[in-house]
């Protein structure tokens, strides 16, 4: 039992030992990995700007050399700093000979984040189906959840963990009838009511077919939504933002980056080279004229300016961001949110 016992505790050290000492060894002696400063695509200029920060000092810039006072670099980036130029009292009147409005540069304005993680985690397989026309100012959190089953949608009352049979039947009714064949492959909503419209839920069905769900006044709306010939979706996620001009984003299997518009559901295909989801950390900033789109793994950092009307690629750039960090016992990874035995 001794002999056990020791065997077990230097078992123990061992492990640990994997674990910590190269996890303090990359902390204290290999930093972040190389920085890379603040990049974003001007179509003022036609070019990536780039703010760094270095020797204690910001310096302005972009990828031809040329380079700029921080007024100047506000001015060729008109779409981020245009709080800054409305301040000054140095917002122009035209942008890219478009006449532009603050307002209309805050509702064409728009983040989005695709991460490893949220993909690689559990899923719980219950979602809730908020209202889109409530009447009310915001929008208000179910008293229910909904699940897709093998041959239907069911939904559960929370406070008596019943199934609501008439609403389960007349959900699955109308998806049957715009011919989704069940089980669902994949679905993807934001349900939350700090938001400020909802779009419900893009879904593909058995078939891989595409559709859009969503409670209308008690009533469901189901469409299905033509996908090009030959393309095989495979992530879905759902965009909701403040312009409304856009439904949903789309990566298909061989990895490339589809857009769903609205409100004519047509499903355009973007200039990205194919993505990774699984590997890849995804940032999109879009405006009215342009989106900067970065791609980072674990060696570089990508960059990618796309057109904002038709997503056609107007440039790229590539930062090498090598990290020296030596390999150990993890439990935890930013791809994924599992804790297992890992070797990275």
């Amino acid at each position: 039992m001794l002999r056990i016992i020791k065997l077990v505790f230097w078992a123990l050290v061992v492990m640990l030992a994997l674990w910590e000492l190269p996890w303090c060894y990359n902390f204290f002696f290999t930093g972040k990995g190389a920085s890379v400063p603040f990049t974003l695509y001007s179509s003022v200029v036609g070019e990536f700007a780039m703010l760094d920060h270095n020797d204690k000092k910001f310096s302005y810039s972009d990828r031809t050399g040329r380079e700029y006072t921080e007024e100047q670099f506000d001015s060729i980036l008109p779409m981020f700093y245009y709080h800054q130029l409305v301040t000054d009292g140095r917002f122009p009147e035209t942008i890219c000979g478009v006449s532009v409005t603050p307002r209309q540069i805050q509702i064409s304005n728009f983040n989005y984040r695709l991460e490893p993680s949220e993909l690689n985690k559990p899923h719980t397989g219950l979602y809730q189906m908020l209202e889109t026309m409530s009447g009310r100012v915001d929008l208000v959190l179910p008293d229910d959840v909904f699940r897709l089953t093998d041959t239907g949608i069911e939904f559960i009352d929370m406070a008596t963990n019943s199934v609501n049979e008439q609403k389960s039947k007349t959900f699955t009714d109308m998806m049957i009838s715009k011919g989704f064949r069940f089980p669902a492959y994949r679905i993807a909503g934001n349900p939350t009511d700090r938001k400020e419209y909802d779009e419900g839920y893009v879904i593909l069905d058995a078939d891989r077919k595409l559709f859009h769900i969503k409670m209308t006044k008690g009533r469901p709306y189901c469409r299905a939504i033509e996908l090009p010939e030959g393309m095989r979706a495979e992530y879905l996620y759902i965009t909701e933002f403040t312009a409304r001009t856009m439904l949903a984003f789309i990566i298909d299997t061989d990895g490339g980056f589809w857009v769903v518009n609205r409100p004519s559901y047509d499903v355009v295909k973007s200039g990205l080279p194919p993505i990774d989801p699984n590997e890849e950390s995804v940032l999109i900033m879009g405006n009215m004229f342009d989106w900067t789109v970065t791609v980072r793994d674990d060696v570089s950092r990508r960059y990618y300016a796309l057109s904002a009307s038709d997503y056609s690629l107007l440039d790229s750039m590539t930062y090498d961001t090598p990290s020296n960090a030596i390999k150990g016992l993890d439990f935890t990874s930013h791809k994924d949110k599992f804790v297992r035995f890992r070797w990275e």
